[in-house]
């Protein structure tokens, strides 16, 4: 008895032209029906997205065009606010400062922590010591801040109480000019270290043990191995921490606000910290939102930049 394609198909439930369906039910139907239990599942997260962050956006880009305070309706002024803080001098000191900080703390940070791995890597390869790490980076950055605001008081702190103790001058390390920025940044550097430790550790677990072996066998040296090996083929990690060190740098705003405030004499208001007085301390919100703006767009070129020179989307390793 011979079998058509018509009864295979009615008996399989395989549509004669297309792709194979289920219980001949057409391919499109259940594509459908999955896209709809995605959706699903991705709602809470959108609908947060969306409350929390496109529509404070849009509504942020427009204040930026108005003069608007709590107590009245904003008032449209094109593009004064910006024409304001070009000529703004807290502005473009503000934007020094925060540059001085993510500089030092960028550098700092992904060197400490490309040591710290390459250490856990070879040397430490305890659980335990690679959970320590990240104890500081689970303290709030508010605590850490007030730790260190304490233990490195310049009257009571410890730390200047041990340089006293080796002969050295006392070190006013958050009311010194000087001083403000580095001393934050050691700060946030010490909190986070241990977290971008960990990102490097295991972008350094994912090279193949064979290619290590290889230079073994060329008698290469642990510094050639370093250069020529490891480092190429963390490019894509690297770049990834280098990017989100920086962006994180760029909106620091609670370690000054509950130690410098700003001072001493504007050495450490970066420019988070402008925003959040000119909007709610002098309630100038246009004039805050078109900083916020700035903030953004600076925020998305410095991503962008780091991306493309440091070729974060390309792997030795394929």
């Amino acid at each position: 008895m011979t079998t058509t394609a018509a009864s295979r198909a009615a008996r399989d439930g395989t549509p004669l032209h297309g792709r194979p369906g289920r219980a001949g039910k057409p391919f499109w139907r259940r594509n459908h029906g999955d896209l709809r239990i995605a959706l699903f599942f991705i709602a809470p997260a959108l609908i947060g997205f969306i409350m929390f962050y496109v529509v404070p956006a849009v509504r942020g880009t427009y204040l930026s065009f108005t003069e608007y305070s709590l107590l009245g309706e904003p008032e449209w002024v094109g593009g004064a606010n910006y024409a304001a803080i070009a000529k703004d001098p807290l502005f473009w000191n503000a934007l020094a400062v925060t540059g001085q900080y993510v500089l030092i703390n960028m550098v700092l940070q992904t060197v400490l922590a490309l040591g710290l791995a390459l250490l856990m890597h070879r040397v430490a390869k305890s659980t335990i010591i690679r959970g320590a790490l990240l104890l500081p980076y689970l303290m709030a950055n508010v605590i850490a801040a007030l730790l260190w605001f304490w233990l490195l008081d310049y009257q009571i702190g410890i730390i200047n109480h041990f340089i006293e103790a080796v002969g050295l001058p006392r070190v006013a390390f958050f009311g010194s000019e000087a001083w403000a920025i580095p001393t934050q940044a050691l700060i946030n550097t010490w909190r986070h270290v241990g977290y971008t430790a960990l990102l490097i550790f295991a972008g350094l677990q994912a090279i193949p043990r064979q290619v290590y072996e290889v230079a073994d066998l060329d008698g290469a040296s642990p510094f050639q191995t370093l250069r020529q090996i490891t480092l190429p083929l963390l490019r894509p990690v690297i770049a990834l921490v280098v990017i989100v060190t920086a962006i994180g740098s760029i909106q620091i705003f609670d370690t000054v606000a509950v130690t410098t405030q700003g001072g001493p004499v504007n050495a450490s208001r970066v420019l988070q910290f402008y925003i959040y007085q000119k909007a709610f301390t002098e309630s100038d919100f246009g004039y805050g939102s078109a900083l916020a703006v700035i903030l953004f767009v600076i925020l998305a070129v410095v991503a962008f930049v780091q991306m493309k020179f440091l070729r974060g989307n390309e792997s030795d390793l394929d």
